[in-house]
This record gives C-alpha cells, structure tokens and sequence, in this order.
C-alpha cells in the first residue's frame, strides 16, 4: 500500500494526468517509469484515485488495471507484447463510413442550394448558396473505434476489468459533451456504468480528427476541450497531494534554436499542422497555469506537484508516433528530463514527500549510466530484444507506416 505516514495510516496520494496526443502518452509513461523508480513508498498501481484526460486517460486507465510502469514502457514503446501487441496505427484508422455518409449527402445538398438561389436570388449570390456544402465535410478524419476493441481484448485478462465498479481505486476519465458543452467524469456517480474502453475512447477522440463518440445517446469528444487538467476532480475526492504529469507544453522557439532542439524557422516552415498545434498548446497550457493558481487559493491544505516538458525542448513537438525510434526516444528523454526534475527539486519535493511517507532515492536518481532499458532488464539485454524487436516491426508495418503517416503526421501535430 503506497503513503504510509508514520503511524501507519494512508495518505490520500493521487494522479492527474493531461492530455497531449499518442505521443504525449509516451511521454508520460517515461516519465512515470522514471517517478516510479525515484519515489520510494508510493505505489503507482495503488494510489488513492486516478484522473485522465485525453491520452491521459488512457494511461491512467492501464495504471488503475493493474498494468505497472514497466509493463507500459514494454508495451507501448517498446513493442513487446505477445499478447494483445499495441499498434499506433489504431489511432488513426480513416473514418470510411463517415467519408461515404457525407459524400452520398452532396448531390441532395447540391439541389438544395440551387433550389434555394432560385427561389430568391436577389437574397444571396450562388456561390453563397453553395456554402451548404460544407455540411458534406466529415466530422472527424479518424475513427478510433480500434482504441475501444484493443482495450476491451486487453481489460478481458485476469486480473483486469472494463467496469469502474469492480477496480481496486477509484478511477475518473473526462470527456466532453459536445451537444451541451460541459465535461463528463465517468467513472463518477451516474457514469460508472460506462465501460472503461469505451470512457478512453470518448476521452480521446480530439474534434475534427476523430468523430464523436456516441454513449448512451449522447456525443462526446476530448475533454481537454474544457480544461486541459482536472485536478479538482481529485481535490474534490479528498486527494492531499496529487502527482500531476502534463505533456502539452507550447515551445520557446528562441530558447529552442538556442539550446539545439530545433533550427531557426522550424516551426513555420513545416506548415499548418504545427502552426495549428503551437496555437493549441498555448491556449491549454495558458489555461493549465491559471487553473493551478486557482487550486492553490481554493485547496490551501493541499499539494500539487506538476511535471511538465522544457519549453526549449522541442523533441516531443516534432516527434512521429509511428517510428519506433520516435516513441523511444521520446520516453526516453521524458524518463530522464523527469529524473532531472526530481533531482533539482529534491530540497523542495522531499519534505512534501516526507509527510505521505515517502523519499526520492537519491542513488537511483545520482547514476548517471542509467537509462529506461537499463531499469526495465539489467544492461545487455535490452539492446538484443530492442534490435530483434524493431527488425520485426520494421518488415511487419513498414507498408502500413507508409500509407498511414502523411496524416497520421498531421494529425499528431493537431493533437
């Protein structure tokens, strides 16, 4: 049991993790992995309650299962599963049926703007009258209905659950109802009866790229929407202190250039998507901040501790979800920039620590030579099973990498 105080009794220790895409999920089990290693008597599978959001939620979903840190970095990253292998393609599989739905749609909205320009011409010109068309457009690019079926195959082994109900801790996924524009905790009262699966789906479905997610009647989409963190919901359950991770972070793009995460220009010249993701970032994280302020004025006997990327550390902005070498390095860099972290605040983190019942491990913290692989396997192994896994990859989806990544790329820089 993690965060025994010295009498014995349980701190009220929680996780709050943010959103950020397939690839700030990454970024999050590395940085896990690394406070999992570093913090001694917290036990990340059995903290006091769980909030996720977006990619959030479904690591936090996998940590309130049962699946440790380890086990994550193995699966995800490092492609080592035999049983129920994790592809990133499933996130972004093209939402056919919606392409064709809106397609048949168009000669009947054709006729309609015709018909309307006809009847009254003077009231608007005709190409003002074809603006109907624009309901032809998809209401996302992908469906990640795959997200939902991997899950429950992967919620179905022992030990596991897909029903908040019958989970050891409590455990709260937001979404957003996109009919009513107000967020969704399921796993609270009224919405435990979701299943898991299903509540990741709808957590992470970001509008435009994904469709709605439809449960019980209602649409839903990501609940960054509303606010990129949700520690209150914790707060609210009674946390004390909540361990927070948030990989959205907008970069510094002179701080960036300076310390050779990026070449001058960088952000501009590779287009749209990441002038469109640079903007989101701002808005969430700018939000973020003000939302920790206010924790702080509302729950004054509380603790936040936030873990969050550099912004001159434009490697996770840049990154692809569908190269192998991409989601290690990416876990690898947020393993070792959150020992960092741990390390430079040790004077600050340790007597919060201290009053839950536990302490950073400075040994762990101070080797140098240490790398996620090494804290996962010992220090030959992980370089065969990395060499003879990513030979199988490589010849397994090199195909499907190819056809995915033009928009699967664009889609990661909109996350």
């Amino acid at each position: 049991m993690s965060g025994l105080n010295k009498d014995g009794v349980r701190k009220k220790i929680a996780l709050v993790l943010g959103g950020g895409g397939p690839l700030g999920g990454i970024y999050q089990i590395g940085a896990l992995r690394a406070l999992d290693e570093a913090i001694e008597g917290v036990d990340f599978n059995d903290l006091f309650t769980y909030v996720g959001t977006s990619s959030g939620a479904f690591v936090a979903a996998n940590l309130a299962n049962q699946m440790t840190t380890a086990q994550m970095c193995r699966i995800f990253v490092k492609h080592e599963a035999d049983v129920h292998p994790f592809q990133p393609q499933i996130f972004f599989r093209p939402a056919t049926r919606e392409y064709l739905k809106r397609l048949m749609s168009v000669p009947g909205l054709f006729t309609k703007a015709c018909s309307r320009f006809l009847e009254n011409p003077k009231d608007q010109s005709f190409l003002e009258a074809l603006t109907i068309l624009a309901e032809a457009i998809p209401t996302g690019l992908f469906d990640n209905e795959g997200l939902n079926d991997y899950l429950q195959a992967s919620y179905s082994l022992l030990g596991r659950t897909n029903d908040f109900r019958k989970l050891k801790r409590p455990l709260y996924l937001v979404a957003a109802d996109i009919e009513r524009g107000e967020s969704v905790c399921f796993g609270s009262k009224g919405f435990a009866h979701i299943p898991i699966s299903k509540a990741v789906q709808a957590s992470v479905a970001a509008p435009g790229l994904y469709m709605p997610v439809e449960i019980d009647g209602r649409h839903y989409v990501d609940g960054t929407i509303r606010k990129g963190m949700h520690a209150s919901i914790a707060l609210d359950a009674g946390a004390e202190l909540v361990l927070a991770i948030n990989p959205v972070v907008p970069v510094d793009v002179n701080a960036a250039v300076q310390a050779g995460t990026m070449e001058p220009d960088m952000l501009l010249n590779r287009g749209l998507p990441n002038i469109l993701a640079q903007s989101y970032r701002v808005m969430a994280h700018s939000r973020m901040v003000s939302g920790m302020r206010a924790h702080g004025q509302d729950y004054p006997n509380s603790n936040i501790v936030l873990f969050e990327p550099a912004r001159n550390d434009a490697k996770l902005f840049f990154s692809s979800v569908f190269s192998f070498d991409s989601r290690r390095i990416v876990c690898e860099h947020a393993y070792q920039m959150t020992r960092h972290d741990l390390l430079a605040r040790k004077d600050e983190l340790s007597p919060i620590l201290a009053k839950f019942g536990a302490h950073l491990n400075l040994d762990t913290l101070m080797d140098e030579q240490r790398t996620i692989s090494t804290s996962l396997y010992g220090e030959m192994l992980p370089m065969y099973v990395a060499r003879e896994r990513r030979k199988r990859s490589r010849v397994k989806q090199g195909y499907l990498n190819k056809l995915g990544s033009s928009l699967g790329n664009v889609a990661e820089r909109l996350l």
